[in-house]
């Protein structure tokens, strides 16, 4: 049982049923013997035939009527010939008691007739003779009467304990689902979640779990938030050093001679690097931030993912590898910023380009699927390098990983790109994995929902299959 709200529910629950069921077992236990019941016969018959004498049939059914509502008990007066002299009548198994018949006749096939009593004794002046016969009533009361089983009482008590259980499990439990559910949206990314603690009377350890937990998401909110500003602040910093570097680098280029160039050329290339590192810090500050808005505008993806797997073709002819793609023809609209979208496509491709093995090539697939929330596009980049160890196929998205330093100074990378392409697919609603082939090297998957009234279109036939960059 995975729930914690059925365990506290159904053991409260069985715990109070089943103290309900032993404090009645043992008061039948506890009832009155033989003893008190001859006793009590013995009382009732001198009482009743008291009455009758002394008084008249009425004044017997008033004593009938009396002693059945203080005791709970049914009592009926027989004279010699059979007759209830009450004029109550009285039922079929109480006649058969009077006449001698079985003292504990079957009144059903499941539940038996109560136990009676009967006793007799002659009138005052001998002239007649009486029969008393005392018993519980028939039928479902015999185990569930006064002096047995109250069924009524029984489903009332299992019933309100039910009730009182389920309010006391949702009390205990609605604290920690609301506690789960902001775990899981701070475990998304979002640091504005927070459980929502009660207020400062509910002094329990789970309301101060709450608070500790409210108070520790604000604190992480904080250190990010500052984290993430001085990122911002640095790289703003860095621009107009930067800049400067590249106007005194022009400046150089004119009066050096040439055999400088090759210095000047290589200045240039780690200028650029540190200018392009400086805008991928500037760009995952933003959206760490939240600055970065994703505008509602219609987006065609297919012809986003063409147009960058034309540029990257270029890129991958000079490890002799190619890029082919695969995009089914119809619309491809998804609603977001076009350069962030590019940019989350092209860091995966370029990504794919440096680590695919040298005269292979990089599978770039899009596709649609069906999922719960409505259509989405699948975008699926491959290439046919070494892979990732499976421990580290999560942190391939974490700002600045890299899984060889060594590998990573020589293609370039310092880590940014897949951060950035997470950040952003996320920021549209969407969804990246990296995941092992089993045929050898890495697959990462994006999934963007598509435009309503594109999800409700039907896919054309005809795909657009480009190999080595070639135009369909």
């Amino acid at each position: 049982m995975k729930s914690l709200f059925l365990r506290i529910f159904l053991s409260f629950w069985m715990a109070l049923a089943l103290f309900v069921v032993l404090a009645i077992l043992v008061t039948l236990v506890l009832r009155p013997r033989s003893s008190t019941w001859e006793a009590l016969r013995t009382t009732t018959m001198n009482d009743a035939v008291t009455a009758y004498e002394e008084g008249s049939e009425a004044q017997l059914r008033k004593y009938m009527d009396g002693f059945e509502a203080s005791q709970h008990m049914r009592a009926y007066l027989f004279d010699e010939r059979g007759n209830e002299i009450s004029g109550r009548g009285a039922p079929d198994w109480a006649m058969r008691v009077a006449s001698g018949g079985p003292r504990n006749p079957r009144d059903g096939f499941i539940i038996p007739a109560p136990p009676v009593q009967r006793d007799s004794r002659a009138s005052s002046d001998g002239k007649h003779r009486y029969t008393l016969v005392l018993g519980l009533p028939p039928g479902p009361r015999v185990f569930f009467g006064p002096r047995g089983l109250p069924v009524p009482l029984l489903i009332i008590a299992i019933l309100s304990s039910g009730l009182v259980c389920y309010f006391l499990s949702w009390y205990l439990t609605k604290p920690i689902v609301r506690l789960r559910a902001a775990t899981r949206q701070l475990t998304a990314g979002d640091l504005t979640a927070r459980s929502g603690a009660p207020p400062t009377n509910r002094r329990d350890e789970v309301a101060g779990l709450m608070r500790d937990f409210d108070a520790m998401a604000e604190r992480l909110e904080m250190l990010v938030k500052a984290q993430s500003r001085l990122l911002n602040d640095i790289s703003h910093e860095l621009r107009s050093p930067l800049a400067r570097l590249n106007v005194a680098l022009g400046l150089a280029r004119q009066r050096a001679g040439v055999e400088s160039a090759d210095m000047l050329d290589r200045i240039e290339l780690e200028a650029s690097r540190l200018n392009e590192l400086i805008g991928r810090i500037l760009t995952l500050a933003r959206l760490e931030d939240g600055e970065q808005r994703v505008p509602q505008t219609p987006v065609p993806l297919g012809e986003l993912v063409a147009n960058v797997a034309e540029d990257a073709e270029f890129e991958a002819q000079e490890r002799h590898c190619h890029v082919h793609r695969t995009i089914p023809a119809g619309e491809w609209g998804v609603r977001g910023n076009d350069s962030l979208l590019h940019s989350a496509v092209e860091n995966v491709v370029r990504n794919a380009i440096r680590y695919t093995a040298e005269g292979s090539s990089v599978e770039i697939v899009l596709a649609r699927e069906q999922r719960s929330g409505g259509m989405e596009a699948v975008l699926r980049v491959s290439d046919f390098g070494p892979g990732v160890p499976e421990d580290s196929l999560g942190k391939l998205f974490e700002p600045f990983y890299r899984l060889d330093d060594a590998r990573g100074r020589l293609t370039g990378g310092v880590g940014l790109g897949l951060a950035i392409t997470e950040r952003a697919v996320r920021f549209h609603g969407g969804k990246v994995s990296a995941f092992n082939r089993a045929e050898g090297g890495l697959m990462v998957e994006i999934r963007l929902p598509l435009i309503a009234r594109v999800a409700a279109a039907k896919e054309p036939e005809r795909s657009d299959v480009v190999p080595s960059g070639r135009e369909a």
